[in-house]
Formats: C-alpha cells, structure tokens, sequence
C-alpha cells in the first residue's frame, strides 16, 4: 500500500438499464483514476429492493480499493460515475441505473452533510454485508464481524448470487 493510501470499501448497485453491463463498467471506471487502485470485487448478487417504491430487483456488488483521494474527493468521483451513467436523483430509494456508495474509508469517522462514514445504514443490509463477507471473511464494520452482521441482516432471505439471465 502506498504511503497515505486508504483501503475503502464501495458498494455498487443498479436496476434500470442493463445492471450487469453497469456494474461491470462503472468497476472499471472508478479503477481508472490515478488515485484509486482495485483491490477485490465480490460476487454479484440479485435483491429485493430495500424501502422506496415498487421496483424491480437490484443487482449488487461490493469492492474494495486502494486511494489517496480524500474522502470527499472519492465521494465525488463515485458521484461523476454515477452520472455517467445517467444517476438521477429524483425518488429516495428508488430505482436507479447505478448508485454508488462509500461503505467505509478506513478507519475514518465522519458525519456532515455531505458523507457519513461509515456508511449509516450498511451495518443493517444484507445486499452490502453478505457480498463483502464473500470478497472478505475476515472484514470487520465498527467492531462487528461482516458476516455476523450480514446473517443477522432483515434483507438476507431471497438474497442470491447473479448467475445471469
């Protein structure tokens, strides 16, 4: 790890569009910035949504990378990803082509109006934990094993692993 670099963790969803390509680029594309570095990727998973309006399924993912970004500037790299992707903000917890997420920044506590870190609801959601649990057994969340949270999590059930259509 480079000298001031951060292991974040982003979570990646989508399901308008064709949420499998999405995902797929928007991988690539938050990997091909000078300050950030993949680290792993987790398998794909179909869910449920979780709250807003009547919807379709999501497919979702979790990676971690290596940056030197700030935390803002890595929340609006996601965020100029998101837009290339045609992200619009119109319904909280509505459908979406991609939304991306920052989960944790290390080991960074923040709140302002802009991030929270970590992620405020990610400790209670399955379609983040269950996927990072794969990419990392060992992954922790405020103190909490990844996978003791995700089996815990309302969301588990009906969770699946995206074989493809």
């Amino acid at each position: 790890m480079n000298a001031g670099a951060v292991t974040a963790v982003l979570a990646l969803g989508s399901n308008l569009g064709e949420s499998r390509d999405t995902l797929s680029d928007a991988v690539a594309q938050l990997a091909d910035h000078p300050g950030v570095r993949l680290q792993a990727v987790s398998p794909v998973v179909r869910t449920r949504p979780v709250g807003g309006p009547d919807q379709p399924d999501y497919l979702n993912l979790v990676i971690s990378v290596e940056t030197d970004l700030a935390p803002h500037d890595l929340l609006a790299h996601c965020q100029a990803v998101e837009n290339a992707h045609h992200r619009v903000r119109e319904v909280r917890w509505g459908p979406r082509t991609l939304d991306v997420d920052i989960i944790t920044y290390g080991d960074t506590v923040l709140d302002d109006e802009t991030l929270t870190l970590p992620h405020p609801r990610a400790s209670t959601r399955a379609f983040v934990l269950q996927p990072w649990a794969w990419m990392d057994p060992g992954a922790v969340l405020s103190g909490t094993p990844v996978a003791e949270l995700a089996a815990k999590a309302e969301d588990l059930p009906g969770l699946e692993i995206f074989e493809g259509d």
